[in-house]
């Protein structure tokens, strides 16, 4: 199975998961991978700069329409929902999903509908339930679901929701998450079609995207 993208979703904790995640991503690592991470609406880009100081790989804050290329690490800005087609990301200023934006459930569910089974999501450390229907999503596609093992988080509640809403993921423990993520994407993602260059400042409006029952 050739996996196109990899969805990762964390809260509280999320710093040190995030680090240690990123951190042992080989260089050579090509499959796009999305990370959301609840912060304050006002967050600078702090968070892009500190995770490129331990990879390889090119980190990177979304824009609106910018593409989705491989062997990057792409980070959900602070105070919009992040969605994905199938080539390109789209930002909302949708209200808050269970109280978060970003919101882990967002950003999977586009995920999972736009990839289906080539979609890989991964729930880190957290101190809500967001991304566990997300996840779920994801699986029912026929995607991957991988959680951190909570004993191994620092907080476990995101996690452990995650594991009782897709209690077939895989639960590993975090020193073990990128070794399973480069396994499963050994294989070669088909090639994608060339695209025009990126354009910011673009007005179009985004799709509106967002997980069935609420916050």
């Amino acid at each position: 199975m050739t996996y196109s993208i990899v969805v990762v979703g964390t809260s509280w904790g999320g710093l040190n998961a995030l680090r240690e995640l990123v951190g042992q991503l080989p260089a050579g690592f090509r499959v796009p991978t999305v990370l959301v991470q609840h912060r304050h609406r006002q967050s600078d880009h702090l968070l892009s700069t500190f995770l490129q100081e331990r990879t390889q790989l090119s980190v990177t804050e979304v824009e609106d329409k910018m593409p989705i290329e491989p062997g990057t690490l792409f980070v959900a800005p602070a105070d919009y929902h992040l969605l994905i087609d199938r080539d390109s990301f789209a930002l909302s200023t949708d209200p808050p999903v269970r109280y978060s934006r970003p919101s882990i459930d967002v950003t999977f569910y586009s995920a999972a509908d736009a990839y289906e089974s080539a979609a890989i999501g991964v729930i880190l450390t957290g101190a809500n339930a967001d991304g566990s229907r997300g996840l779920r999503r994801i699986f029912d596609r026929g995607g991957v679901a991988i959680v951190q093992d909570p004993s191994t988080a620092e907080s476990a509640t995101m996690p452990s929701a995650a594991i009782r809403c897709v209690p077939e993921a895989r639960v590993l423990a975090i020193s073990q998450i990128a070794s399973t993520l480069t396994e499963l994407t050994s294989e070669k993602p088909a090639e994608r079609s060339p695209r025009a260059p990126f354009e910011r400042g673009s007005d179009s409006a985004p799709r509106r995207v967002a997980p069935p029952g609420g916050p």
